[in-house]
């Protein structure tokens, strides 16, 4: 089999940031492959609901309450994030542990609306097939915010201790800013099917 080179990436060093790291081409590798797989499940949800005569079938739409609060903390954490990966760049260690630890608490607190908004939609995942459709998403996007916190609270640890200085780090943690916003921007489809589809 006849191998082809699609980019050299040896030049890039391990301390590099941004389009530089090696990191960086791996997390955009990583959302790529994710972003297919909601890309997928929306695509389910709306075929299933283009042969439903009704639908939600045989349930009310989702109470959005939980969404909204959902939506609404997503979207303020877009601002500390984007502060964590310009102080990371300038390498603003105290800066970069303070933005850490506010987008700890913030990936925390997008869990507990979360935690209601299963029960929001009104259907469990094996009651049909909407249920099962909406859980899926439901469960992948918190999968992604649950990936997100554990590598942030990661990072906030490690930028406590004397490992926080080395520059690599640094581009460490713009890499996790880079996928948070992944996980705010693939919510809003989401949120647009779950919430606003059933009341068409």
């Amino acid at each position: 089999m006849k191998q082809r080179i699609v980019l050299d990436l040896t030049d890039l060093t391990p301390n590099a940031m941004g389009s530089a790291s090696l990191t960086w081409w791996g997390t955009l590798a990583f959302m790529l492959i994710e972003g297919t797989g909601f890309v997928l499940m929306i695509a389910v949800y709306l075929y299933l609901a283009s042969l439903a005569p009704v639908w939600p079938p045989g349930v009310p739409p989702p109470d959005p309450g939980p969404g909204l609060w959902m939506t609404l903390i997503l979207l303020v954490s877009v601002v500390p994030n984007a502060l964590v990966s310009r102080w990371a760049g300038r390498q603003d260690l105290r800066r970069v542990r303070i933005g850490l630890v506010i987008m700890t608490l913030l990936g925390a607190a997008s869990l507990l609306p979360r935690i209601y908004e299963f029960g929001a939609m009104q259907v469990l995942w094996d009651r049909n097939a909407y249920g099962s459709v909406v859980w899926m998403l439901l469960g992948l996007h918190t999968t992604h915010i649950l990936t997100d916190l554990i590598d942030t609270i990661v990072l906030c640890a490690l930028m406590f201790t004397r490992h926080g200085a080395n520059p690599r780090r640094f581009g460490d943690v713009q890499d996790n800013a880079l996928y948070w916003h992944f996980v705010v921007l693939t919510w809003l489809p989401i949120l647009a099917c779950l919430y606003g589809v059933p009341r068409l």
